[in-house]
């Protein structure tokens, strides 16, 4: 594919993934309600995933444009030896899993990252977290897959390719991040 075809695909992609914006929105809202009870936010996902699952939990915890308190948020996907160890002793499908169990309390908001929708781990994270009354959201492309199945929000970008999938995903986790950012500055 030559740079003109990439450009085109993206932009093409995200005239699409535009209908997503009020799924986003309800994102925004369902952390905001989460930390406003005391609640917190959880990240995970593998590989590029797993870079944009720590990339939306450390600009909750850092700051995203304004200076404010620092918003409880974790990615499950940095911890190697939690994630090593859980995949050792048990396997890679309960690496989120576990954590989710360890970690999440009703009124937490849990967030998989998964272009296809159908990596095991986080089909698993997502319904142990909704199973224990979180707020699931998925991040997601083409049909979203068996993960779509346990997310109460589902922000699945309209392509099966992998790069277009997570460039949309870093422009949406940039929009929920700004309309949280305005709440906790303000």
């Amino acid at each position: 594919m030559s740079a003109e075809e990439a450009f085109d695909q993206h932009v093409e992609v995200v005239a699409h993934a535009r209908a997503l914006l009020p799924a986003a929105q309800r994102v925004s809202q369902a952390i905001v309600h989460a930390y406003t009870g005391g609640g917190r936010v959880y990240t995970f996902g593998n590989g590029g995933s797993s870079a944009d699952a720590a990339h939306f939990a450390e600009e909750l915890i850092g700051r995203y444009k304004r200076e404010r308190r620092p918003l409880p948020a974790q990615s499950l996907s940095v911890d190697s030896s939690a994630l090593t160890c859980i995949a050792n002793d048990y396997s890679y499908d309960e690496v989120f899993e576990r954590q989710v169990r360890g970690f999440v309390r009703e009124g937490d908001v849990v967030v998989g990252f998964s272009t296809s929708g159908r990596s095991p781990n986080v089909v698993r994270g997502l319904a142990a977290a909704r199973e224990l009354g979180a707020v699931t959201v998925l991040f997601g492309g083409g049909t979203g897959g068996a993960a779509a199945e346990h997310a109460d929000v589902a922000l699945v970008v309209p392509s099966e390719s992998t790069a277009r999938v997570q460039e949309l995903h870093v422009l949406l986790l940039h929009v929920i991040l700004e309309e949280v950012d305005r709440w906790a500055a303000g």
